[in-house]
C-alpha cells in the first residue's frame, strides 16, 4: 500500500537527502536514514526502501573511483561481509521488528558514540591488519549493514591502520559497500521486503537521492563541516535512544 501519510514523506525526504549529502562529501550522515525511515515504518521496510537509492549511488561512485582499489583488502573483507549478511537475514527471519528496532537503536548509538569518542581509530590503532582480522570486522560490517546500512565503522577498524592511498582508499570502500548493496537484494527478497510499495516509494524519492548529492557538494564548499556534523549527530543520537525507547517499551511492556 502506497503510504498517504505526510509524516512518512516528510521523514523519507530527510533520510533520502542524508544519503544524498553523504555521497555529496558529508560521509557519516548517510548512516541517520535508515534509523529515519525506521521511526515511521518497520526497520527492515525502512533498510529495503533506501537499498535501491543506494544502489543507484553506487553505480555513479563506482563510475567516479573504479581505477584504484586492493585486491587482497577487498577480498577478505567481502568474504566477512556476506557471512555477515547471511547472519543477519537468519535473524531477521525469526525475531520481531521491535528487536530489530533495538539494534538499529543501539547500532547507531554506538556509531554517534565512536564519532564522539574515536571508538574506531583506537580499536584500529590496538590491532594490527590481517586475514582474519579482515574476515571479523566484515562479518560485523555485514551484519550492520544488512540491518541498518551502516557496514562503515566496522570496515574501518580493519582499513584505517594500513594508511592506503586516499584513492586506492575510497575505490576499495566504494566497490565493497557496492557488492554488499548488491549482494543485499537476495536476502531482501527471501524476507519478503520487496513489495510493490516498497519499491515503488524507492523510485519515488530516488530524484531527491541525485539532487542531495548535488546540493551536498554545494553545502560542503560553503558552511563550517564541524558545526553540520556536529548537529546532525547530535540528532541522529536522540533518534537512537528513541528507537531504544521504542523496541524495549514494544518488547517487555506491550
Amino acid at each position: 500500500m502506497f503510504p498517504a501519510d505526510p509524516a512518512f514523506w516528510l521523514v523519507a525526504v530527510i533520510a533520502v537527502i542524508c544519503t544524498g549529502l553523504a555521497k555529496g562529501g558529508f560521509a557519516g550522515v548517510g548512516m541517520a536514514a535508515t534509523p529515519f525511515l525506521a521511526l515511521v515504518v518497520p526497520p527492515l521496510q525502512a533498510a529495503a526502501i533506501m537499498l535501491p537509492i543506494l544502489i543507484m549511488q553506487d553505480v555513479i561512485s563506482l563510475w567516479a573511483f573504479r581505477k584504484e582499489w586492493d585486491r587482497w583488502n577487498l577480498q577478505v573483507l567481502l568474504i566477512g561481509g556476506v557471512i555477515g549478511i547471511c547472519i543477519a537475514w537468519a535473524l531477521a527471519a525469526y525475531v520481531s521488528d521491535a528487536l530489530v528496532k533495538l539494534m538499529i537503536g543501539v547500532i547507531t548509538f554506538v556509531f554517534v558514540l565512536n564519532q564522539w569518542l574515536g571508538l574506531v581509530k583506537r580499536a584500529a590503532d590496538a590491532l594490527k591488519p590481517s586475514a582474519a582480522s579482515g574476515v571479523f570486522w566484515g562479518i560485523l560490517s555485514g551484519f550492520t549493514s544488512m540491518l541498518a546500512h551502516a557496514g562503515a565503522p566496522p570496515m574501518n577498524v580493519h582499513l584505517l591502520p594500513q594508511q592506503l592511498p586516499k584513492m586506492v582508499y575510497i575505490g576499495t570502500v566504494t566497490i565493497y559497500f557496492a557488492s554488499v548493496n548488491a549482494i543485499k537484494v537476495v536476502p531482501f527478497f527471501l524476507l519478503g521486503e520487496f513489495t510493490q510499495s516498497t519499491l515503488l516509494i524507492a523510485l519515488v524519492l530516488m530524484p531527491f537521492a541525485v539532487l542531495t548529492n548535488l546540493c551536498g557538494i554545494w553545502i560542503a564548499k560553503r558552511i563550517p563541516e564541524a558545526l553540520f556534523y556536529r548537529l546532525a549527530y547530535v540528532l541522529m543520537f536522540l533518534v537512537s535512544l528513541e528507537l531504544i525507547r521504542s523496541g524495549v517499551t514494544t518488547m517487555f511492556f506491550s
